[in-house]
């Protein structure tokens, strides 16, 4: 995982875990903006959440931030 995307995930699980406390769900497509304007970072995440890891559409904000924080 590229230093660029962990901390975009990073960010946006912290910013979704303060407004939202910590049972908040998120997908993969929470850390881009409707517009793709970076398509290689999003596949890089696609890839990172569904082929690497086998994640279920939706999961806890709190679980990919500790995913993350343990690369």
């Amino acid at each position: 995982m590229t230093d660029r995307l962990k901390q975009k995930i990073l960010e946006v699980c912290d910013k979704k875990i303060a407004q939202k406390g910590t049972n908040v769900g998120i997908s993969f497509y929470a850390f881009f903006k409707n517009k793709n304007d970076t398509p290689e970072l999003l596949m890089e995440a696609a890839t990172w959440w569904i082929k690497t890891h086998q994640l279920d559409h939706f999961e806890k904000a709190v679980k990919i931030k500790a995913l993350v924080n343990s690369i």
